[in-house]
C-alpha cells in the first residue's frame, strides 16, 4: 500500500453514497479513506500530496455486478444484431465455443480497461464457457485483474444441460457435473480472498435454468454454503425462459430457484424482469438481490426490471453492464444513465433520481457482492473512487454537477483510484498500451468469428 497521505481537496461536487458532507474533500492513507472533510475543514495530519479537485466531481468507485468479459470479441456482430435472447444465444454459442486462453485474456483486458475508464473499480464477471483447451478460464482472468489493479468477483459459471438433453447450448459447450464442482472448489480454495480490501473473490454461477441441470444448481448451493461464497445466475430475463421452466420443471422461475435451494441472501440474480407480485415479495423476504442490466434488456427487448417494487420488498438492487455482445459496451456511467431513463418510463421522473441510480451503481452493487468495505465514501472504507471533469462541450451550460454526469452523458473518468493507487490519470489507464491492446483484440475478434 502507498505510505503517502493524500488530500483530494475541495472537489466541485461529491456523491458519497451516504449522508456525509465531503465538500472539503477526502484524506487517503494506507489505501483507506482516513478523513471525510466538510467545507472549510482541513486534514488532521500533514499530507504528502494535495490534489486540487476543484474541477472534479467525486464518486465512490462504481461496481459492476454482472458481465461476460469474453463477449467483447463479438460486439455488434451482424447475424445477431436484431435477434432476441434465445436465437441470439443459439447463433453465438458455436462462435464462443472457439475461445482460447489468449483470446479470453485479450477480451477480459479490454472489458476491464473499458470499465476502469468509466470509473468502475470492482467488476463481477460471469464466465460459463469451458471448451477444450479453456479449462483454466478463471485462472486466465485472475491474472488480467491483477495486471490492471482492479477488484473482481469472478464467478465460476457452468453449463451442463446441452441440446441433446433438451437444453439450449450445443454439446461442445457443456461440462460434466463432477468436473464443474471439482473446478469450482479448486478456484475457491486457490483464489478467494476474504475480509476488507479483498482483490480477488470467487462465486459459483450455474448459467441459467435452460443450460444447467437442477442437480448442478443444488450441488452448487450446497458447496456455496459449505465454502461460504456467493451464488449467481441469470433468472427471469425473458418470457421464453419462463416458458422453458414451466414446460421442463412445471415451475415458474422463482419456484424453481426455491426448489434448488437458491432463495436466500447469498444469491444475486442477473436481470430479474419477469416476476409477479408474490415472487417479488418472496425475493425480498429472502434478501435475494437483483442486478439490473438496462442496456442489454433494451437491446434484446427483454423487458424492464421492477426495481422499486423489489427494493420496497427488501431485495437489494445493483447495476451491471451485462455481456459486451448485448450491451455492447463495458461502461458503467453509460449503464447508470440508461437505468435512469428506462426506470423513469416505469416509475416516473420524480421517483428515479440521479442520486438513486448512482446509489445502485455503488452501495447497492456492493451489497449484491456481499461487501461493506466499498461502494461509499466514508472513514475506514477502501479508497476506491472515481473523479470526473465537466469540461467537455456536452457539459457546457450544466448547473448541477452530479446530475450532469448522467443527464449530459459522462462516459470517461479523468482519474480513478483503487485501494489508494491511481489506476487512471488524465483519462489514461496507467501502464496500459491501449492502441496495442486494440490492435491485438481486433485481430482476435476477427479470427474468432472466422473460425481461427
Amino acid at each position: 500500500m502507498p505510505a503517502t497521505r493524500i488530500w483530494l481537496k475541495n472537489p466541485l461536487a461529491v456523491f458519497t453514497g451516504n449522508d456525509l458532507d465531503a465538500r472539503g474533500g477526502l484524506v487517503i492513507h494506507n489505501g483507506l479513506i482516513e478523513q471525510v472533510l466538510a467545507i472549510g475543514q482541513t486534514p488532521a495530519l500533514p499530507c504528502d500530496s494535495v490534489l486540487d479537485a476543484r474541477e472534479h466531481v467525486l464518486l465512490p468507485g462504481l461496481i459492476n455486478t454482472h458481465h461476460h468479459f469474453y463477449q467483447t470479441l463479438t460486439r455488434a456482430w451482424g447475424p445477431v444484431v436484431n435477434e432476441p435472447l434465445f436465437p441470439w444465444l443459439k447463433t453465438l454459442y458455436p462462435v464462443w465455443a472457439r475461445l482460447t486462453p489468449q483470446k479470453l485474456a485479450l477480451a477480459s483486458k479490454v472489458a476491464l480497461a473499458e470499465l476502469l475508464l468509466s470509473g468502475c473499480t470492482t467488476a463481477a464477471d460471469h464466465h460459463y464457457l469451458f471448451p477444450d483447451g479453456l479449462e483454466n478460464a478463471i485462472d486466465v482472468q485472475v491474472e488480467v485483474v491483477r495486471e490492471l489493479g482492479m477488484r473482481a468477483l469472478l464467478t465460476r459459471g457452468s453449463m451442463s444441460l446441452g441440446e441433446a438433453e433438451g437444453g439450449l447450448p450445443p454439446q461442445q459447450t457443456v461440462q460434466q457435473g463432477e468436473v464443474i464442482l471439482a473446478d469450482s472448489e479448486r478456484l475457491v480454495q486457490r483464489y478467494h480472498q476474504r475480509g476488507d480490501g479483498a482483490q480477488i473473490q470467487i462465486a459459483l454461477a450455474p448459467c441459467s435454468p435452460f443450460s444447467v441441470t437442477p442437480e448442478i444448481m443444488r450441488a452448487s448451493a450446497e458447496m456455496a454454503e459449505r465454502l461460504d461464497v456467493r451464488l449467481h445466475t441469470h433468472l427471469a430475463e425473458t418470457l421464453d425462459e419462463e416458458d422453458f421452466c414451466l414446460q421442463r420443471f412445471g415451475l415458474r422461475t422463482v419456484d424453481y430457484l426455491d426448489s434448488v435451494g437458491w432463495l436466500g441472501p447469498r444469491t444475486w440474480l442477473a436481470h430479474g424482469i419477469h416476476f409477479n407480485p408474490d415472487e417479488i415479495a418472496r425475493l425480498g423476504a429472502a434478501g435475494t438481490g437483483v442486478c439490473h442490466c438496462p442496456s442489454s434488456n433494451m437491446r434484446l427487448a427483454s423487458g424492464i426490471c421492477p426495481t422499486l417494487d423489489l427494493l420496497a420488498a427488501g431485495a437489494p438492487i445493483g447495476l451491471g453492464v451485462d455481456g459486451s455482445a448485448s450491451n455492447d459496451a463495458s461502461n458503467m456511467m453509460l449503464e447508470a444513465r440508461q437505468a435512469l431513463y428506462i426506470q423513469r418510463l416505469r416509475y416516473g421522473a420524480a421517483k428515479i433520481t440521479p442520486e438513486l441510480v448512482l446509489g445502485w451503481a455503488t452501495r447497492g452493487s456492493a451489497q449484491l457482492l456481499g461487501r461493506s468495505d466499498i461502494g461509499e465514501l466514508a472513514v475506514g472504507k477502501q479508497a476506491d473512487l472515481a473523479m470526473f471533469k465537466l469540461d467537455e462541450l456536452r457539459f457546457s451550460g450544466s448547473h448541477d454537477p452530479v446530475s450532469a454526469l448522467l443527464l449530459c452523458g459522462a462516459d470517461r473518468a479523468d482519474r480513478v483510484m483503487v485501494g489508494g493507487r491511481w489506476r487512471v490519470v488524465d483519462g489514461q489507464v496507467e501502464g496500459l498500451d491501449v492502441q496495442g491492446l486494440i490492435a491485438d483484440h481486433r485481430q482476435a475478434a476477427g479470427a474468432l468469428i472466422n473460425g481461427g
